[in-house]
């Protein structure tokens, strides 16, 4: 049989790291760590399943850089040296199968502190279940069910960019060889740089250029904190779907910053920076894509699509008309953990199946 190589199963290097193809399991968050946000069994199943099924970039779901920048008590972190003990096994067997793992950096913001999602109760946790005072660049919380943020002030904001720096450190001591930044998604640094939700007229809010300083700053930090050979990649809101909110044309001023400041690739998201809009727009097949490939073509720069993409043939497409560089798979790969192996095989590439699988393929 004539094996091809799809686009998709083309090799993409990102600085001193080859992603073996196009394919990224999407950040999602499982609200299933230990206590003080340690990773578990679960994490290692759940992230070694899909470096497994083939996915050549595996990221984690968002990793809180400080404890107090959790969304909830479940959520994951990675601020201490227990946290590096902590991811260890699970990047040295994610990187054992063939994958890039990856680690998502966050902050919550006016969105931190809240229930675990898996219960019926939603809003601001109290002090006695294990809350915590959130911040944000104002003092206006993201519902009135959340607890009201504290505006985070100079020292606060630098406290905020050396943490991020540091967890960048801890990354790559656990093992993970790239990282990304998460600025979408109504978090702290979306919260800065939208004017939905950033009101100051400090030096860090105002005009756009002050808006999108922290993310910047961030993005600076956290590139010299892993040197010049580890891909920095940042997950965006590339529009907030509100007209006078964030929008594509935006974005694309803040990826050539982004870039500027060491960034190699722009994960176009968008929404989530106020509870009147739906946080994923107007939701289809690929709805999302456009924006990837405006940010591609305007500013210059790679870029991953995300966004139901769920069939091959429309990744193959993504990649092969130079929409993005990049596809970032979610909740497709939670219904099928080998999507990737499976994709490549269907579009005529030669697939590589684990020899513990192989007599079933």
């Amino acid at each position: 049989m004539t094996w091809s190589v799809p686009a998709l199963g083309k090799p993409l290097e990102l600085r001193g790291v080859t992603l073996p193809n196009r394919i990224a399991m999407s950040p999602m968050c499982q609200y299933s760590a230990g206590p003080d946000g340690l990773p578990t069994d679960w994490h290692l199943t759940h992230l070694g399943a899909r470096a497994v099924g083939g996915a050549g970039l595996v990221i984690t779901e968002a990793s809180a850089v400080l404890s107090e920048g959790r969304i909830s008590p479940r959520d994951t972190g990675i601020w201490s040296p227990a946290h590096v003990d902590a991811w260890r096994p699970i990047t040295a067997f994610t990187a054992a199968q063939g994958a890039v793992p990856a680690i998502q950096l966050a902050h919550a913001g006016f969105k931190a502190s809240t229930y675990w999602p898996f219960t019926q109760k939603r809003g601001g946790v109290p002090d006695a279940d294990g809350g915590w005072q959130p911040v944000g660049p104002g003092k206006q919380p993201f519902v009135p069910a959340y607890r009201t943020p504290k505006a985070l002030d100079e020292a606060g904001i630098a406290a905020v960019i050396a943490a991020f720096a540091q967890a960048a450190e801890y990354a790559l001591d656990a093992g993970f060889q790239a990282v990304e930044i998460h600025a979408a998604h109504g978090y702290l640094l979306h919260e800065f740089y939208s004017p939905l939700t950033n009101h100051r007229t400090d030096g860090w809010g105002g005009g756009r250029p002050a808006r999108m300083r922290l993310a910047v700053a961030v993005a600076t930090a956290v590139r010299a904190a892993v040197g010049p050979d580890v891909p920095v990649l940042a997950r965006v809101s590339a529009t907030d779907w509100v007209d006078d909110g964030w929008d594509v044309t935006d974005t694309v001023e803040l990826a050539r910053e982004l870039v500027a400041a060491g960034v190699d690739l722009i994960d176009c998201s968008s929404g989530g920076a106020t509870p009147t809009t739906d946080m994923w727009g107007p939701i289809g097949p690929g709805y999302q894509v456009p924006l990837a490939e405006r940010v591609r073509r305007d500013a210059g720069v790679p870029t991953g699509a995300v966004g139901r993409i769920t069939e091959p043939e429309q990744a193959e497409c993504i990649i092969s008309d130079g929409q993005a560089d990049l596809v970032l798979i979610g909740q497709e790969l939670l219904r099928d953990p080998y999507w990737p192996r499976r994709a490549l095989a269907k579009l005529g590439g030669q697939p590589h199946w684990p020899d513990q699988y192989a007599d079933a393929f």
